[in-house]
């Protein structure tokens, strides 16, 4: 039988003070104490890196018939990436995560087009935010949509929604819902979608490929990018990265930010870990203060966190979900 999960504010403190003791108050710990070869800057932002729009969109093959796919996303004046990753089987293709419009994912759609002549066959929502599946109605007709039953549930709702813009784009709902483990088998190659616990969404899935030892992480693993908390679960979010980095997996591709090497990715996973125990710690130390949400979003200081993509936008929402989430008032498992 499974343990009953210790109180929000019991788990919170706990993370807190495992924070506070790694120092975390003053930011992750200096990727350039452990270098790797042809290490990249390690940021999120795309100009810096030195590239321009025209780099985009970005196709990597982590492994035979698997790649990960990049396009640049606009969110206020910043501009960062949205992954997908895609499998190429003799059997069709299975995509994680579409992008965030109707022409981004018709353009995913023929990007894929010019790797193979394999249809595809399945998509799997591993975030149900806008950013992965406005667009995923560009998907053949044919394709079989897999989601958790939150995810699901979340995407009915925006279907059913009375007040939807008729411009809108026409939300898919998945029809095969995956509650902990499903094991899908194409060309020969495992595929198994996976719910390790809520994380950015509540319905967070990841793709595992045992065989190639890569784990698509979609939104629960944003890389250089501020934790984005607006329907997280902050403390269980931290456990769903540890049972990921639990999984026999050399490559952690993440939902937003680069794909780097193997080594770099599962540096910048530990880093990411770290950065949401650290928005933990820093929203229950205020909070502990007495002080208001209001005065909090004021004073917060998440140290080298502060120069990350999307803090101006995201600090606030993320410290008011800690708080919901120390006061009880976030939705039931």
């Amino acid at each position: 039988m499974r343990a009953a999960p210790a109180p929000p504010a019991t788990r919170l403190a706990a993370l807190a003070a495992l924070a506070a003791a790694t120092a975390l108050t003053c930011g992750p710990p200096d990727p350039a104490s452990t270098p790797v070869a042809d290490d990249p800057l390690r940021t999120a932002d795309p100009y810096a890196r030195g590239y321009t729009d025209d780099d985009f969109p970005r196709v990597q093959e982590l492994a035979p018939g698997v790649y990960s796919y990049e396009q640049l996303r606009s969110a206020g004046d910043e501009r960062f990436t949205t992954v997908s990753m895609f499998v190429v089987t003799d059997e069709g293709v299975l995509v994680a995560d579409g992008q965030g419009s109707p022409d981004e994912t018709r353009l995913l759609v023929e990007t894929i087009g010019t790797v193979t002549s394999q249809p595809i066959t399945h998509v799997v929502v591993c975030s149900d935010h806008g950013d992965h599946t406005a667009g995923n109605a560009e998907f053949p007709a044919g394709a079989v949509f897999h989601a958790h039953p939150t995810s699901r549930a979340v995407l009915q709702a925006a279907a059913d929604n009375p007040d939807r813009p008729a411009s809108a784009p026409p939300v898919v709902v998945p029809t095969e819902t995956v509650e902990a483990t499903e094991v899908l088998t194409l060309g020969g190659r495992e595929i198994r979608l996976l719910f390790l616990g809520r994380a950015h969404t509540g319905g967070d899935l990841v793709v595992h490929l045992p065989e190639e030892k890569i784990l698509f992480m979609s939104e629960a693993y944003l890389n250089r990018v501020f934790p984005a908390m607006r329907s997280a679960y902050p403390s269980e979010w931290v456990a769903m990265i540890e049972a990921a980095q639990a999984l026999d997996v050399d490559t952690y591709v993440p939902g937003h930010g680069f794909v780097d090497s193997p080594e770099v990715l599962a540096e910048e996973l530990e880093t990411y870990r770290q950065a949401v125990a650290q928005v933990i710690a820093e929203a229950s130390r205020l909070h502990a203060a007495g002080l208001s949400l209001e005065d909090a979003v004021e004073q917060a200081d998440f140290g080298e966190l502060e120069a990350w993509s999307l803090r101006s936008s995201q600090g606030a929402t993320a410290l008011g979900r800690v708080y919901m989430e120390l006061n009880g008032e976030l939705p039931p498992g």
